[in-house]
């Protein structure tokens, strides 16, 4: 055989189907176990015939005179080559935990609102104060290679990037092996990270690579800066005058400036209360403030606050916010590597 041989879309689906078979089971995978799949669509002595192209390719070998067929490591490199990425388990796990710190804000913003009638905002933690727990590289395709970095708060990053040349499996394995030893426990915004990434003593091949691939770890560093989580602003729009509505709109919209509105709270020992004027901002100097911080101990890692009319219930409102952060902070504690 010389090349690499072109296969149909069923010839590539009964081959991924005996691949991922005999990963599940361990036994050679017959034409009659195969017909009974609907996503085949094709009757035995059809799969007959692919199965034995298939073995003729040498995709697919006969350990025995019994009907099945096993993968051979040909057969395996083009599934790993051109069928593995469309494979869901990773991209399930990282989707459950890239939701985990992100369903707890947006469920406290959420009941906050409820509770008080009032505008609720959550800030999460910034992610550059964030540690590197895991990562994981990936030889997609060919030319195709996914970076996946997990931090300590459970954020997820995933890029994919797409190389000109074909990319050495061992390159890949190697950067996996080099990123775990020498980047994971790291901050997102630590000095040495970025320096591990730009390292001396290693070959233009290796360096090049990571050179690559070091956007992964910036850019999840800048997705963390402006996470907030906002609910209740048609309730506090009720009744506004248009110009103040327009100034506070502005200013949600404008995550930045808000999340500076916010970050007294976070040098605040208990709840911070702002009436009217004493509000910095001027969007919210008709409103009363009131924030509180959450996280680790002696290390604040985002803010609770409710924002409403200068005749809200300061008593339930501070009551909400400290209970709100309290339970927060017992949560990071859990999920947050200190």
């Amino acid at each position: 055989m010389t090349g690499e041989p072109r296969l149909t879309p069923r010839q590539e689906l009964v081959l991924c189907k005996v691949v991922r078979t005999f990963q599940a089971t361990s036994l050679p995978v017959g034409s009659k176990s195969l017909a009974l799949d609907t996503e085949i669509g094709a009757g035995p002595s059809t799969i007959r015939n692919e199965l034995a192209w298939l073995e003729g390719q040498g995709l697919l070998d006969h350990p025995h005179t019994s009907a099945g067929r096993v993968p051979t490591d040909a057969g395996l490199r083009y599934y790993v080559d051109h069928l593995i990425d469309d494979v869901p388990a990773v991209s399930v796990d990282l989707e459950l935990m890239r939701r985990e710190v992100d369903a707890a804000m947006r469920l406290v913003s959420q009941r906050l609102s409820e509770l008080t009638d009032l505008l609720a905002v959550v800030s999460a933690p910034p992610i550059g104060t964030a540690t590197v727990r895991h990562i994981e590289v990936l030889l997609l395709q060919p030319h195709v290679v996914a970076v996946v970095v997990i931090t300590s708060t459970g954020g997820v990053t995933r890029r994919v990037f797409t190389f000109e040349q074909r990319v050495d499996q061992g390159l890949v394995q190697w950067a996996a092996e080099y990123l775990r030893e020498r980047v994971e426990g790291l901050g997102l915004g630590a000095r040495m990270l970025h320096s591990r990434l730009r390292e001396s003593g290693l070959g233009p091949r290796e360096s090049a690579f990571l050179a690559t691939i070091a956007p992964t770890f910036t850019e999840l560093e800048e997705a963390g800066e402006d996470s907030l989580y906002v609910e209740g602003t048609a309730r506090l729009m009720r009744g506004r005058d248009l110009s103040v509505a327009s100034e506070l709109l502005e200013l949600l919209e404008q995550r930045r400036s808000m999340l500076g509105a916010l970050r007294a709270a976070l040098t605040t020992g208990d709840v911070l209360v702002r009436i009217g004027a004493e509000n910095p901002d001027p969007a919210l100097r008709s409103l009363s403030h009131v924030a509180g911080a959450y996280g680790l101990p002696r290390r604040p890692l985002g803010t609770v606050s409710l924002i409403g009319p200068l005749q809200m219930d300061y008593g339930a409102a501070i009551s909400v916010v400290r209970s709100a952060a309290t339970q927060l902070s017992r949560y990071v504690s859990d999920v947050y590597d200190d």
